[in-house]
């Protein structure tokens, strides 16, 4: 199975493509955990000492959600479909969010796990759903800004640059907007693993989900995780692979260990979590709005001022799309409209294709149609018969995105040995970082649903193995 190169995985999930003309500034995300800090922001929960549930605050140090809710889970000896959260956040990183546990607060009070920390709140009868959270407060260190040649960038002119791709993004979308791509995460990292799952999944054929899942090898993995993959596509034994497999591949091995024990494809793709396994669906929706959305850019089409035939939706208090409050733009509605995008209360979608799928019309419309043509969906195939709670009907999403509290910031270059492997290595090839360049603190606030590493992208122009 060929490695994928750098260019060839932004341009399979849509991340091709920049608002505006600028060199950036370079750099990469994440050299140091604390580099990627984001605390969701939250109206009260309403606590009651009756209640039976138990609202916690969770800090995590460098763990991804969904790891982390799978080992509360076995802490307490619950399913893990008793935890509810709002939203999936990064590994590396420092991340705070809160939780709902249907367990008793003194259990999880004696929980004690490394870099982890648990705050109880109260009792609540309420459960949380995702993306309840009202916005989520980051902050972020961009560090090593280069020049596209990778000589390093200084203070001045990242600053410089920085600042000029927001004005200019202010200029072409509007104060605070930004082009609403869904990031690399929703795919799976440098994987991409995720929509690639999704297309098998949609064609009912678990056993390619699988193997996909499993064997799909990524060059930014470890070596003992690409012997590992490469081991599965070559002989599909499951007890070689399971002698192999490396301890961090936990979905993995649940899958292989339901293999082993069934033979079944689709009881090993259902031993994903739940949320795991409706974001490989999700993945192939967001592939497609991401393709649209650099299609409407390429195709020199506004992103801010609505076009005939275009469909628009309100704009909820989080800043989200009402999705079931859609309207088509008429010429005779044009102006109205128009006032509307500009007082932020309408904004442009573009699709999340499904079963009930709402194409635009017009110029907008035609661009739609393409993308969807290009990746060979119907409408059935979004109704999954053997995972009904897959299936999709579909939905739109705002083409920008809005930030909020925004400062940009010079802050000190030095990085500790051990802080990060890749940055202990130096620059390869086809990087673009340099120790010596500027590094630079971003703070802002961004909706559910919208990507920090989105918004940093169309100020740093790096390849997307750096974010």
């Amino acid at each position: 199975m060929a490695l994928a190169t750098i260019s060839e995985i932004e341009e399979r999930v849509g991340l091709d493509t920049y608002a505006v003309e600028n060199e950036g500034i370079g750099g990469l995300l994440k050299v140091k955990i604390s580099d990627f800090r984001v605390e969701e922001d939250f109206k009260k929960v309403a606590l009651d000492p009756k209640g039976r549930f138990s609202v916690i605050e969770v800090t995590l140090n460098n763990w991804e959600t969904n790891r982390f809710v799978n080992r509360i889970s076995k802490e307490l000896r619950i399913s893990r479909n008793r935890i509810w959260f709002s939203g999936t956040k990064d590994k590396r990183a420092i991340t705070s969010q809160l939780m709902i546990i249907d367990a008793p607060m003194h259990k999880i009070e004696n929980i004690d796990l490394n870099d982890v920390k648990i705050s109880c709140i109260g009792r609540t009868h309420q459960k949380l759903k995702f993306g309840e959270h009202i916005s989520n407060k980051f902050t972020v260190i961009v560090r090593g800004c280069a020049k596209k040649d990778g000589s390093p960038m200084t203070d001045e002119d990242a600053m410089k640059n920085a600042k000029d791709i927001i004005s200019e993004m202010e200029i072409k979308l509007g104060k605070g907007l930004f082009p609403n791509w869904i990031g690399p995460q929703r795919f799976g990292g440098l994987r991409a693993v995720t929509a690639e799952v999704g297309q098998k999944v949609i064609e009912d054929n678990f056993e390619g989900a699988v193997n996909t899942y499993l064997g799909m090898v990524s060059p930014f993995e470890s070596e003992e995780v690409i012997e590992f993959r490469k081991l599965w596509n070559d002989t599909k034994d499951i007890d070689k692979c399971l002698e192999i497999i490396p301890k961090k591949l936990g979905f993995e091995r649940n899958m292989l260990q339901k293999l082993r024990t069934t033979g079944d494809y689709l009881s090993a793709f259902k031993t994903l979590p739940n949320n795991l396994q409706l974001m490989t669906v999700h993945a192939v929706q967001s592939k497609v709005f991401n393709k649209y959305l650099a299609s409407r850019i390429k195709s020199k089409l506004t992103l801010d001022r609505p076009l005939i035939g275009d469909i628009v939706g309100h704009i909820n208090e989080k800043g989200n799309i009402d999705g079931k409050n859609i309207v088509f733009v008429e010429e005779d509605t044009l102006k109205r409209i128009e006032r509307n995008c500009n007082l932020g209360r309408l904004a442009i979608t573009g699709p999340l294709p499904g079963f009930e799928n709402i194409i635009a019309n017009g110029k907008s419309g035609k661009l739609e149609k393409e993308v969807v043509k290009k990746e060979n969906f119907n409408e059935d195939c979004w109704q999954i018969e053997k995972i009904p709670r897959l299936s999709s009907s579909g939905s739109r999403r705002a083409i920008t995105s809005n930030y909020s509290n925004i400062s940009i910031e010079i802050c000190p270059k030095e990085v500790e040995a051990e802080q990060s492997k890749k940055w202990d290595e130096g620059p390869k090839k086809g990087d673009r970082w340099n120790p010596e360049g500027a590094s630079i603190k971003f703070k802002f606030s961004l909706p559910p649903g919208s990507y920090a590493s989105i918004l940093l992208r169309e100020i740093m122009r790096s390849p997307i193995n750096h974010y």
